[in-house]
């Protein structure tokens, strides 16, 4: 690890006092990775300042280039600048156990007994006021990332690229950071000239990745020794960890490809049950991808043989392996790496704008998202090159919209904390629940 990281950071809170923070953050951590991102520079730079301003979006810009969840990514790495290797084990496992726990049990549940109409009442309130907080997170931080006209323009062209157009991820963010390391030749005489700081030694990080490739693969070919290679534990481990590797362009274009393998390639759910997975990740705390949790657990229980839990339990294990160890290897091995990059003013130009451009893809995901919690049916059409979605007005539903509301102003006009707010929504949302039953 690069000590000098560590040594920069100003007041830097001790190990126990940030293990309290990382697990307030993944208790909290609802609404996809919009809310997740917000709720993050809310604690760590508003809060305790434990990161500036220019720290966090270089390290949310690095991570929205990396595959995998990047709002757990970015929690590795705020914890790993903190204290170390233990410091980003510490946060990246944190923001991801309270999510993995809950969705586990509803997991058992679901392969029990189905839907569960209680928990849907209850997870109304949740989006609901996710809702509120991913609107409101969303606009302070692009009032933060977007200092001029250009960055502005970076964004907007952002959001109508991937939300419009559906042109890939890596594309958008590739051009955003080609046009700005084009432009810092322009904007030389602004740019703050600074002496970046070495990388690390490249044995080092030779080191490190071979570690960490070690470690997330290790186990994954003992299982495939074990059960056999055609076994379903098996084909999990081998889908998951492709998936960790080739997938880009944030949690839903992972998700709907995951989806598409889980139902019509393997056939280990149907598509209404994927559905369903994917409104338990949605309305949990945690990144979205939890959602593999309720794929390998439902897959395991009924291809594993028997039918037993315990096959389900084995499932969810491979599943969290193949997702997440990999999340570390990259982290640990670039984390040292992101200072020297934003250390160079070319180089950091064209992050600032990948920056300017994560908005618009943050901006995509809470339409989205606003869409499919407020309607209970969205369309999607295209004209030529463009694509639109399109709710079914009727389809409004009015409980999730009045909760929303209701969250606006407790956030905005009554000031009330993220974790207030989510339990007022939920216990209105149960209340509901029970008057409209009686």
């Amino acid at each position: 690890m690069n000590k000098q990281c560590v040594a920069q950071v100003s007041g830097a809170p001790s190990f126990s006092t940030a293990l309290r923070v990382w697990a307030q953050i993944g208790l909290l951590s609802f609404g996809g990775p919009a809310a997740q991102i917000a709720l993050m520079h809310r604690v760590l730079v508003e809060e305790r300042n434990w990161l500036d301003e220019r720290q966090y979006l270089s390290a949310l810009s690095f991570c929205m280039l990396l595959p995998g969840p990047e709002a757990m990514q970015l929690a590795t790495y705020s914890g790993w600048r903190l204290h170390s290797i233990k410091g980003g084990l510490a946060a990246g496992l944190l923001f991801v156990a309270p999510g993995a726990i809950l969705v586990l049990v509803l997991s058992i549940l679901y392969g029990a007994f189905g839907k569960a109409p209680l928990a849907e009442a209850l997870f109304t309130g949740v989006k609901a006021a996710v809702l509120a907080i991913v609107l409101g997170a969303l606009w302070s931080l692009a009032q933060r990332a977007l200092e001029g006209w250009f960055d502005w323009l970076v964004a907007v062209a952002a959001f109508v690229a991937i939300y419009f157009l559906d042109l890939p991820f890596p594309l958008v963010v590739a051009t955003a950071a080609i046009g700005g390391y084009l432009r810092a030749t322009r904007l030389a005489d602004g740019l703050v000239a600074k002496v970046p700081a070495p990388p690390v030694p490249f044995s080092q990080t030779a080191r490190t990745f071979a570690l960490w490739l070690a470690v997330w693969i290790g186990p994954l070919l003992a299982v495939a020794v074990i059960f056999g290679s055609h076994h379903v534990l098996a084909q999990l481990a081998w889908f998951f960890s492709k998936l960790a590797i080739v997938t880009f362009g944030g949690a839903y274009a992972v998700l709907a490809y995951m989806a598409q393998e889980a139902v019509e390639g393997y056939g280990w759910l149907a598509p209404g049950e994927m559905l369903d997975g994917l409104g338990l990740a949605e309305t949990t705390p945690g990144p979205l991808i939890l959602v593999t949790e309720f794929v390998g657990y439902i897959a395991a229980l009924r291809f594993g043989g028997g039918g037993s839990i315990l096959m389900g339990l084995l499932g969810v294990l491979v599943t969290l392996w193949a997702t997440f160890v990999p999340c570390f290897l990259w982290i640990f091995v670039g984390a040292p790496y992101i200072e020297w990059l934003t250390g160079a003013p070319r180089l950091a130009s064209a992050l600032r704008s990948v920056t300017a451009a994560v908005v618009g893809v943050i901006l995509n995901l809470a339409v989205w998202f606003a869409l499919h919690v407020l309607f209970e049916e969205v369309n999607e059409h295209t004209f030529g090159a463009l694509r639109l979605f399109v709710p079914d007005l009727a389809t409004v539903n009015w409980v999730t919209l009045f909760l929303a509301g209701f969250a606006v102003i407790l956030l905005v006009v009554l000031r009330r904390g993220i974790a207030m707010t989510l339990g007022i929504c939920s216990a209105l949302a149960l209340l509901m629940f029970y008057l409209a039953r009686t």
